[in-house]
């Protein structure tokens, strides 16, 4: 009787082509591993710089990492976490507040720009979503990101609203996306959820 026809070939067989299969994925997922860590370095340092109004929509990468390189200071307290925005000579310009949670399809994650006086919005980015192209999609458009610069982040339980239509818009408050009722509340309550956490830690308001 042959190798072949032993009645354990066919299990060792499977699981031989299996652990060389394995060990091809694992050693590939290793050596591609930093390339996408790079590359999500360099989408949350560019939203971080767009929201603070540092960089533009289509500055090169190899710009945003050296702005951020000579600009950009990460602060922790209490376990979050701030992305201060220096001039040239040292000083505070504004803030990059990151946000994340559970968008309608898939995780959205993003960075509000704050002004150094930690209240006023210079402006918001986005570097991950996948939300419906057209509808839940438009929040990373210019025309929709547009509103959000100059509004004023209040105290308490909606630091900022997302307004349906035909609601008046007041210093702290946006209107929703057309169309995009699901995504314009979950990104509303991911935004006020981590600008209340951020209050509390950086200026003792948001409780």
């Amino acid at each position: 009787m042959s190798i072949t026809e032993k009645p354990w070939y066919p299990l060792a067989y499977m699981f031989a082509v299996t652990a060389v299969f394995s060990g091809v994925l694992i050693g590939f997922s290793a050596l591609t591993q930093d390339r996408v860590d790079r590359n999500e370095q360099i989408f949350l340092q560019r939203a971080i710089l767009i929201a603070t109004g540092a960089a533009a929509e289509n500055t090169p990468g190899e710009e945003i990492s050296r702005i951020f390189n000579e600009r950009v200071e990460p602060a922790e307290k209490d376990g979050i976490v701030e992305y201060r925005l220096k001039t040239l000579d040292g000083r505070l310009q504004a803030i990059g507040v990151p946000f994340e949670g559970q968008g309608y399809w898939d995780q959205i994650r993003g960075v509000l720009g704050v002004n150094a006086d930690r209240k006023t919005v210079t402006g918001i980015a986005f570097y991950q979503q996948n939300e419906t192209p057209g509808l839940g999609g438009e929040i990373v458009t210019q025309q929709w990101r547009s509103q959000f610069p100059g509004k004023t982040i209040a105290v308490g339980d909606q630091p900022l609203r997302i307004l349906q239509a035909g609601q008046t818009v007041g210093d702290n408050a946006v209107q929703a996306v057309t169309g995009a009722t699901q995504t314009s509340v979950r990104l509303e309550r991911m935004l006020n959820e981590d600008l209340r956490t951020w209050q509390t830690a950086f200026t003792g308001e948001g409780q």
